[in-house]
C-alpha cells in the first residue's frame, strides 16, 4: 500500500544518492524518479490503523476501504483508540473490513489505552526495539513494523525482505529468484545505510512494463 513517491528524508539526500549510484543496476532508477521529502508522521496511530486495513490488499482496494473507514468518524483527523474499541462491528464490516482485521484494530487500540504501547516513545527507539515493540500486537507482523519504520518514523536503513514487491523488483533488475531471500538480503546490504531510499526506488520500478 506504500507505492508513493514521498519519503521522510532526514538523511543527506545528496550523499544517499551518490552512494546508491555506485550500484550500476540501481543507478538508472535514481534518474527516472523524483523523491519528495515530508516530515515525520504526527499520527502514528492512524498510520497503524491504515497499515492493518491495507494488509494483503492492492493499493487501490486499500485506499477505497481506508477512505470509507475514515468517513465513519466525526473527527476523521483525530481518530481515538477508544472509538475503535466501541464502534459497532457491523459498521466496520459495511466498509469492507474483515472480522479478523477488526480484531487487529481493536487489539492495537486496547494496547494503547492500557499503555502497553506508547506511540510517542517509538520515535526514540532503535529500529529493532520498535519492531519487537509493535509485533507484540495481534495483527502487526514484521512487514507492518518495517513499513512504519520507513514511512512514519523516517528510518534510513530499512529493507523489508518479506515484501513481495521489493523482492519482485530485485528479481527483475538483478536476475535472482524472488524467493531467494538470503541472496536478496545480501544485495540490499550494498545499499546500506540508505536502504529505505533504495526501497522506494525499487517500488517505483514495479510500474515498468
Amino acid at each position: 500500500m506504500y507505492l508513493v513517491i514521498s519519503l521522510i528524508l532526514p538523511m543527506d539526500i545528496v550523499a544517499a544518492k551518490k552512494h546508491l549510484k555506485k550500484d550500476p543496476r540501481l543507478k538508472p532508477l535514481l534518474s527516472k524518479y523524483t523523491i519528495e521529502a515530508r516530515g515525520v508522521s504526527e499520527d502514528l496511530f492512524r498510520d497503524l490503523l491504515e497499515s492493518i486495513i491495507g494488509q494483503q490488499l492492492s493499493v487501490k482496494a486499500a485506499g477505497t476501504i481506508i477512505n470509507r473507514f475514515i468517513s465513519l468518524f466525526p473527527n476523521s483527523e483525530n481518530i481515538k483508540p477508544q472509538e475503535i474499541m466501541t464502534i459497532d462491528e457491523v459498521l466496520l464490516r459495511s466498509v469492507g473490513i474483515s472480522r479478523q482485521k477488526i480484531s487487529y484494530l481493536r487489539s492495537l487500540s486496547e494496547f494503547i489505552v492500557a499503555d502497553r504501547i506508547i506511540l510517542d516513545t517509538l520515535k526514540d527507539m532503535p529500529d529493532e526495539q520498535v519492531m519487537s515493540h509493535l509485533t507484540t500486537v495481534k495483527g502487526i507482523g514484521r512487514w507492518t513494523a518495517e513499513m512504519m519504520l520507513i514511512f512514519s518514523l523516517g528510518r534510513e536503513d530499512v529493507f523489508s525482505v518479506g515484501d513481495l514487491g521489493l523482492r519482485t523488483a530485485v528479481s527483475r533488475i538483478y536476475g535472482v529468484d524472488r524467493e531467494d531471500k538470503v541472496k536478496i538480503e545480501k544485495i540490499s546490504q550494498t545499499w546500506s545505510p540508505y536502504r529505505s531510499l533504495a526501497s522506494l526506488y525499487l517500488w517505483q520500478s514495479l510500474d515498468e512494463k
